[in-house]
This record gives C-alpha cells, structure tokens and sequence, in this order.
C-alpha cells in the first residue's frame, strides 16, 4: 500500500461558462421563486390587498390596460409614445457623444477644453434636468428629450474617447507613414479599433436612457408609460402602477437583448464572436 496522499478532489469553478440550456433553466427558476413569494406575501393578507395585489390581479390589469384606454390611451399606445420619445433622446445622444469622444480622444485641445465642462455635467442626475425641461419646454416632446440625451449622452462619449484613446499605437504610426489626413485617421484606424468599446458604451446609454425617460413621464409628460403610473398611483391602483413597471421592464430587456445582439454580430464580423 503507497504512503501517498490522494490529491483532494477540485470543486467546480464557480465562474465556469453555463450552457444556454442551463442558464435557461435557473432563470425561469429564479423568476418561478420570485413570482411564488410575491403571491405568498399577497395571500398572507399582512399587506392589504389595495397596496399589494397578487401576480394574477396585476396580469389581469394588464390585460386590462392593454384593452381599455385609462389615462387617454390604452398601454400600448403609451408604450408607442414612450418608445418614440427614447428613441429621438437617445438617437441624438448616441450621433453627438460618439463623434465627440472619437474627437476627444484625437485631438488634445478639444480634449483640453471639453473635459472641465464634460466632466462637470455629466455628475448631475438626468432627473436634475426635470425643472429645466419643464420650464423650456413644458409637456411637450422637447423635455423628455432633453432628460433622456442628459442620461445617455456620458457613456456614449467616455466609451468613444476611451476606444480612440485605447488604439494600438502601430496602427497609428502606420497611418502616417501612409500619410493619412486627420480626417481619415479617424475614420479609418480610430473608429474600427475603438468599436469594442463604442458598443459597451451604446449598451450602457440605452439602459440610462431609458430609466431617464421614465423618470422625465414621471414629472413632464402627458402621455406614455410614466404618465400611466403617475394617473395610477392618483387613483390609488397598485395594479395599475405595476403594469407599468412590468411594461418598463419587457422593454428595457427587450432594448438590451437588441444592443447585445448588434454587439455579436460586431464582434462576428471583427472575427471574435
């Protein structure tokens, strides 16, 4: 019989890769166990009905919403209103804040006189832009556009500048010996090599552009899924206010599954999908 000591056995690698299947079955399980407590605590009667109504009340509002105008629209028209507002807020943030950070990251002086101002504004909360946007622009399209580009607007810019910032220097010395303009330099080896990190960044701002939005319907809309919530909570309906929150929540999943997407297909064409 050997002396030797049997190694110990290695317990699996916490931070190993789970297969699609796997990662399929544990978030339905986790969305199972939510949903379970949450009728638990509605069921026990310690909360009254009216300010915790059970998973089948608040899919049956939304049904409901879905059917029969509250608040002027039905939930999808709400929805269409909402989704029309993100997409002008966070479109202009995204066409603004990429080339500014590309610019940025190229240009010492503009990085030089950009930054203070930047880096001053995007600390203050997008919802600190609500007393503004209301004064400006009252409950037109204008404030929640403004709330949303004042959301989205800093990952746009910081991820480009960081990319351009983050190129390979051989690649730029091998533009210049080809004698490319500043213009093409940008265009050619600043853009393609910064991608990786303009798309986390684009990932980033849809998300805070869509809380944004949310928190502006809130305060300065007439219309939209915010404005749902706030009529709502006026009439004292929890169901209502959270079939709110669940449309919130599909759309922004949906926002996310998307950019994730976009940023396979990218990374596929770069050769590293």
């Amino acid at each position: 019989m050997s002396g030797s000591v049997p190694a110990p056995a290695t317990p699996m690698d916490a931070r190993a890769p789970l297969d699609p299947a796997t990662r399929w079955r544990l978030g339905l399980a986790g969305l199972v166990g939510f949903l379970a407590l949450w009728w638990a605590v509605a069921a026990s009667g310690l909360v009254p009905k009216a300010f915790m109504p059970s998973p089948v009340d608040v899919a049956r509002q939304f049904a409901r919403l879905l059917q029969e105008p509250f608040a002027g629209h039905t939930l999808q028209t709400h929805l269409l209103s909402s989704i029309g507002r993100y997409l002008m807020g966070f479109g202009l943030a995204v066409a603004v804040g990429l080339p500014l950070g590309l610019l940025m990251g190229w240009f010492r002086t503009l990085d030089a006189i950009v930054t203070p101002l930047f880096e001053g504004l995007r600390y203050v909360a997008p919802i600190a832009w609500v007393p503004f946007a209301a004064l400006w622009f009252g409950t037109g399209i204008g404030g929640p556009t403004l709330i949303i580009f004042a959301g989205a607007f800093p990952p746009c810019v910081i991820n480009a500048y960081r990319g351009a910032r983050q190129v390979e220097p051989y690649l730029i010395e091998a533009a210049r010996m080809l004698g490319l303009s500043n213009a093409r330099m940008i265009v050619q080896v600043l853009l393609p090599a910064a991608v990786p990190s303009i798309i986390a960044g684009v990932r980033v701002s849809a998300g805070l552009g869509w809380q944004s939005l949310v928190g502006a319907e809130l305060i300065v809309a007439s219309s939209g899924v915010g404005y749902l919530m706030v009529k709502g909570q006026a009439s004292i309906s929890t169901a209502i206010v959270m079939s709110g929150m669940v449309a919130i929540g599909v759309v922004g999943l949906l926002i996310d599954v998307g950019v994730r997407q976009i940023e396979s297909a990218v990374n596929r064409r770069r050769g590293k999908g």
